[in-house]
């Protein structure tokens, strides 16, 4: 069901600063920011060729992602995007599975404009899980 690895998303306290490390210190190539409300976050993605790392900065207090770094002040990965060619099949074969998903329980349009959604953590392997339609 499941197909490349997207991007593994890594939760920062400072985006700027992390920016500048992957971009300074290891040499990436990294996008310009991008606020995207609807999910309480702001992120950069660096591009590897072959996948991406996304770097998450809260978009507020009642971000998701300040929830995560209250617990993990340092920052740390957050979760892996695999993509799916049909997210609303995956969806249905991972709820007759016993599979939770998170939020409403229905895809949701993602980061990159497309169907994208979270898979409860304790269902794999303690791994927040994002499946996005390619």
């Amino acid at each position: 069901m499941i197909g490349k690895l997207n991007h593994v998303a890594v939760a920062v306290p400072d985006l700027e600063a992390a920016a500048a490390t992957y971009r300074e210190t290891l040499g990436a190539k990294v996008s310009k920011p991008q606020a995207l409300p609807d999910h309480g976050v702001t992120i950069v993605f660096v591009d590897l060729g072959n996948t991406r790392v996304e770097l998450l900065e809260p978009l507020g207090e009642a971000s998701p992602i300040a929830k995560f770094l209250a617990n993990n002040p340092a920052g740390g990965m957050h979760h892996v995007c695999y993509e799916v060619s049909d997210i609303r099949a995956a969806c249905d074969r991972l709820k007759e599975k016993g599979a939770r998903v998170l939020g409403a329980g229905e895809p949701a349009i993602g980061a990159h404009g497309k169907p994208v959604l979270f898979l409860h953590p304790k269902d794999f392997c303690g791994t927040l899980i994002e499946l996005e339609q390619t």
